[in-house]
């Protein structure tokens, strides 16, 4: 077996050059998956595998002394993915310093200012990251709503923060851009979720007025036999459930899908509203008219997801 490029440790592409590697040579590498690029312009040879302590060296790499890593990035060092779709697999290190402090120039990060406590930063194998509670307040202010969520969710279900502790933070913040929102998405975070599809929905659910619904139900047939549904109303048997494109667009899943709703609709009498992206984002408000009509409840007009996200607002 050949040795690991660079030891098995990341470099950049100025470091590949030391290595006899020009830019367009790292190209060809990556297109023919003999390295994996950590984020722009950092690479690590493809057969080192993926770990936290492997993403920590990535970003060390690109952190200046005087900087926290944040927002995005913060999660990603923990192995926790809460990009927008759009940027989930193009991304650039985000980082932050206090107010006053050296801008960040660094070449393949990117950097703002904004006010920060001492407790509000780790230090985790040689680099100052946002604390869990931290970040999550960042990315509930700054992020587009849904996304914002999906990423709290996120954090809340691996157990790196509890939801009382988020809103605790976020109520004793002042002055800060986007607390109204950080607010309002804080007193609906849910551990329970499982992926951002069911966020988004979620969020879209309650934001047309509908009560909340039990997530991640759990039907028991008479077999002993459990079946659990996204987004349900039990009472009145009614499961609204997210289909993504990462696990629902196959053959054998769609047919699982429906296999399991039909056996549950003829079995016990559930009735089902199927939500996915084209449903919950965009003009389309078939998703909570259907909803609505099986509640008995007109939705609320939609005020959020007739257009891509906006552009991240200053700290």
């Amino acid at each position: 077996m050949t040795e690991l490029l660079n030891d098995g440790y990341p470099f950049t592409v100025t470091q590949g050059r030391d290595l006899g590697l020009a830019p367009a040579e790292l190209r060809r590498m990556h297109a023919q998956m003999l390295l994996r690029r950590e984020f722009r312009g950092v690479y690590v040879d493809a057969r080192v595998p993926d770990s936290r302590r492997g993403r920590l060296r990535a970003i060390s790499l690109v952190t200046p002394g005087n900087a926290v890593v944040c927002d995005e990035t913060a999660a990603w060092v923990r192995g926790l993915d809460v990009f927008s779709p759009g940027a989930r697999h193009d991304f650039t290190p985000a980082m932050v310093v206090r107010h006053g402090g050296a801008r960040i120039l660094h070449p393949g990060s990117r950097g703002r200012q904004a006010i920060i406590s001492s407790n509000d930063i780790e230090f985790v194998d040689g680099v100052h990251v946002t604390t869990p509670v931290r970040t999550v307040s960042d990315l509930l202010r700054k992020m587009y709503r849904p996304y914002a969520l999906a990423a709290a969710d996120t954090f809340a279900a691996s157990g790196l923060v509890i939801v009382q502790e988020v809103n605790e933070y976020v109520a004793a913040l002042k002055g800060y851009r986007g607390i109204v929102q950080a607010r309002s998405l804080a007193a609906i975070i849910e551990p329970k979720t499982q992926s951002p599809g069911e966020s988004w929905q979620r969020l879209r659910m309650l934001d047309a007025g509908f009560p909340p619904p039990e997530p991640q139900f759990e039907v028991v047939d008479d077999f002993g036999r459990s079946y659990f549904i996204d987004l349900p109303y039990p009472e009145l048997l009614i499961g609204a459930e997210y289909d993504g494109r990462e696990f629902h667009t196959d053959d054998l899943h769609q047919l699982h899908d429906v296999e399991r709703r039909d056996y549950l609709s003829e079995i016990y009498g559930w009735r089902w509203v199927i939500g996915n992206r084209s449903r919950i984002f965009g003009p389309d408000t078939s998703f909570e008219d259907e909803l609505g009509d099986l509640l008995g409840i007109k939705p609320l007009a939609r005020w959020w997801g007739a257009r891509e996200e906006p552009l991240r607002r200053a700290a």
